[in-house]
């Protein structure tokens, strides 16, 4: 009888375990601008899109939006391997490129895709005041542009400050060099203007964790550049900026930098 009894608690237990398992899906391919905006653009229409990797049986999880890299000429969307199964969403997202393009364009797409998460995430079971954003390298440029500047959600009437955390990889926080190269100005000439999230440094903006590689690997002084960035958000009176520098990394540090995302999420989550 006792026998039986431990070989029915097993029994049980393992269905209970089975029956909390998370179950994810993945839909791709799905447009974030409307209909009537799509059917004047062929480009915009095949390329602003995105994949959504979420949890089927669970409610109001987290969101990271991830923006790609590629100097915004190149590059595709992607679902990070490291970030999946957490119990979150990741919603990865394609942009219009450089030269088909000019400066707002991606930035505006950008705003477009949170836009979209922000609109539609509890569709699929998610909060939508747990979204955060992030990238690598131009993608984190986009996720810190359209975080600090407030106009691009502004235009879909959405305020950035509802955003739940901004966390860059190596994202350029001078004028990116692709908008400085199509105003003719050389990758090695830094600018701050309204295309650099420098020039958009607030004290309300939502909590922020820059990463980058190490200093003396990154590309271009890029490390310095983000932590100018940390130095002049504190200078404004923002409480939550943190600058982490992945040491012996160069700027594909991406495989080391996720650990860091994935506890910055669940930090603020937590508070």
């Amino acid at each position: 009888m006792k026998k039986l009894f431990f070989i029915l608690l097993f029994a049980f237990s393992i269905s209970t375990i089975y029956a909390q398992e998370i179950i994810y899906e993945q839909l791709t391919n799905l447009p974030y601008y409307g209909e009537k905006v799509r059917k004047t653009d062929g480009y915009l229409s095949d390329r602003c899109v995105l994949d959504i990797y979420y949890p089927k049986n669970t409610k109001d999880f987290a969101t990271i939006v991830w923006f790609h890299g590629g100097g915004i000429t190149g590059g595709e969307k992607e679902i990070p391997v490291a970030l999946k199964d957490q119990g979150f969403a990741i919603i990865g997202v394609n942009y219009r490129l450089s030269p088909n393009v000019k400066a707002p364009a991606y930035i505006e797409d950008a705003a477009a895709a949170i836009a979209w998460t922000f609109n539609n995430i509890d569709e699929y079971g998610g909060d939508p005041t747990k979204i955060f954003i992030s990238g690598h390298s131009a993608g984190g440029y986009l996720a810190s542009m359209v975080g600090l500047d407030k106009s691009y959600l502004q235009t879909h009437g959405i305020d950035a400050n509802n955003i739940a955390g901004l966390i860059p990889f190596s994202g350029h926080a001078i004028t990116h060099f692709t908008v400085r190269k199509e105003q003719g100005i050389p990758g090695e000439q830094p600018t701050i203007d309204k295309y650099a999230p420098l020039y958009h440094v607030r004290e309300d903006a939502p909590p922020l964790l820059l990463i980058t590689g190490d200093r003396e690997l990154e590309l271009l002084g890029r490390y310095e550049e983000n932590a100018y960035l940390m130095r002049m958000m504190k200078v404004a009176g923002h409480k939550e900026t943190v600058l982490y520098e992945m040491d012996g990394y160069g700027h594909g540090m991406t495989h080391p930098a996720f650990p860091l995302l994935i506890k910055e999420v669940k930090r603020i989550l937590v508070n």
